[in-house]
Parts: structure tokens; C-alpha cells; sequence
């Protein structure tokens, strides 16, 4: 039987988990703008808010959402019924659908383990009438994040050049890999101030990761730091769709494209 592919040449469905160490590091800008990019690859793409206790994608794109994830949870709404199309959901236009967590609130911080479940599964379903899919994790590795994490087929860490960053990234990798030691996340690092930094905390990363747990994660590509991003931010926008043209902007998505080509760790 010949399986679906999206415009990628992968099998039509794929999950994307975006997980950081740490909060601050521009984790939901970047997963918002690899849905951006990827759409304008052609690709029809579903983001969903996987931060639990502090979801917020709803609100940094300025959306109003008539269901959300606490609708779905509460059998008042289907998992499908709470997608929201950005830009028309055209991906011509770079255009997604948004599954938003209940923003503020931390009302699903305390899920069961069988409701996080019934949650990937559902997302993991969902995500068949999609080419892609993109879960835009909770900070840290607690039991729930590390489910989603699970659920997906790629798994991207991002990380700054800041030392606490990097150290609560490689306790992500050492948490996850204890569930399954054959996950092989990415990283990507934001924020940078210059590539030459970007790449020595990359670096650094991948030496930790190297001598302690015997893996070597691939660097999935940079971010530079920009100013257009906390404006976009303020903006209640896309970054690519505020300011297309800009640095950080280009980045995510020459990220995109080489998450698109399917990197793998060393």
C-alpha cells in the first residue's frame, strides 16, 4: 500500500515537538513561524499550544478562539472543532490552523496521565488530515511534556547562548532519552547575537550531550537576535507576516526547510 506524502516527501501526518529547557527562549515564536514557513513550503500544517499550564500561542498571535484545548478536555468540543485557521489557513499565503490552550489560566497543568494521553493520541489522529503537525511544548521535562514530546517523530530543543539554558536543555535530552533512548532531538538556538556564538554554545551542548549520554544532537539551524521579534510580539503577530523581511525572520525559515529535508542527529 503506498503511504501519503506531504510536499516534503514524508509521510503525510508528521509531528514536529518544539520543547526548551527552560521558559524565555522564544519556543511559541519560533514554533509559530516554522507553521508559517512550512506552509509556505506548501505544506498544510496544524499548531497545536501543548503548554499545559501556560499556554499563550492564542494570544501572541491575537487570536479569539471559540474552543480551546480546556473545551476538548471537558467534552464540550472535538479536538477538530478547535482548530482556528490563521491567514485563512491558505497555505499559499502561509497560512495554518491553531489549536489553543486555555491561555493563563493553568488549568490544565494537572492533567491525569490518561488525559495527556488521550490527548497526544488524539493530536497524533488529528494530525493525519494534515501534512504536518506542531506541538509547541511546555518548558521543562515534567510528565506531561515529555508525553507529547513522545508522540512526536521530531523532537527540536531550543536554547540561547545562556548558561542555564543550555544546562536545563541537556536535562530535557538526558529525561527524554531515559523514556526512550532511541530519541534523537535536534537543536536549534535563538537569540543569537552572532552566528560565532550561536555555534560555541552549540558546541558546548553537543560536548555535554557527548560525554555523558554518548549522543550527539544535530544543530537544526540559528536565530539571530531581532528586535522585530518582541514588536511582533506586541503586535499580536507572525513575525514573518509583521516583518518579512527581517533576520530572524529569514532564519526560522531556513530552519524549516532543513527540518524539511529530514536532519538527523549525528
Amino acid at each position: 500500500m503506498k503511504i501519503a506524502t506531504g510536499p516534503g516527501g514524508h509521510p503525510a501526518g508528521r509531528i514536529l515537538a518544539v520543547a526548551s529547557g527552560k521558559g524565555g527562549v522564544g519556543k511559541t515564536v519560533i514554533s509559530a513561524g516554522l507553521a508559517h514557513a512550512f506552509s509556505k513550503l506548501g505544506e498544510r500544517v496544524l499548531l497545536v499550544d501543548g503548554d499545559l499550564g501556560m499556554a499563550n500561542i492564542d494570544v501572541q498571535l491575537g487570536l479569539s478562539p471559540d474552543a480551546d484545548l480546556g473545551d476538548v478536555l471537558a467534552g464540550r468540543a472535538l479536538l477538530e472543532e478547535a482548530a482556528l485557521p490563521v491567514l485563512g489557513g491558505a497555505p499559499e499565503r502561509g497560512g495554518f490552523d491553531v489549536i489553543s490552550g486555555r491561555s493563563g489560566s493553568g488549568a490544565l497543568a494537572g492533567l491525569s496521565a490518561q488525559a495527556v494521553s488521550r490527548l497526544a493520541s488524539g493530536v497524533t489522529a488529528l494530525a493525519l488530515s494534515y501534512d504536518r503537525a506542531i506541538i509547541d511544548l511546555a518548558a521543562g521535562a515534567d510528565a506531561a511534556t515529555l508525553r507529547l514530546a513522545l508522540a512526536a517523530d521530531d523532537v527540536i530543543i531550543v536554547v540561547t547562548d545562556e548558561p542555564t539554558s543550555l544546562t536545563d536543555a541537556y536535562a530535557f535530552v538526558k529525561t527524554l532519552r531515559l523514556r526512550d533512548e532511541g530519541a534523537a532531538p535536534l537543536i536549534a538556538v535563538n537569540n543569537a547575537p552572532d552566528e560565532g556564538k550561536a555555534r560555541a554554545a552549540y558546541a558546548t551542548f553537543r560536548k555535554t550531550c557527548e560525554s555523558f549520554l554518548g549522543f550527539a544532537p544535530a544543530l537544526a539551524g540559528c536565530v539571530q537576535r531581532d528586535g522585530k521579534a518582541p514588536d511582533a510580539i506586541r503586535a499580536q503577530q507572525l513575525l514573518a507576516h509583521r516583518h518579512p523581511n527581517c533576520g530572524a525572520a529569514r532564519d526560522i525559515e531556513a530552519l524549516a526547510g532543513a527540518l524539511a529535508r529530514g536532519l538527523k542527529a549525528a
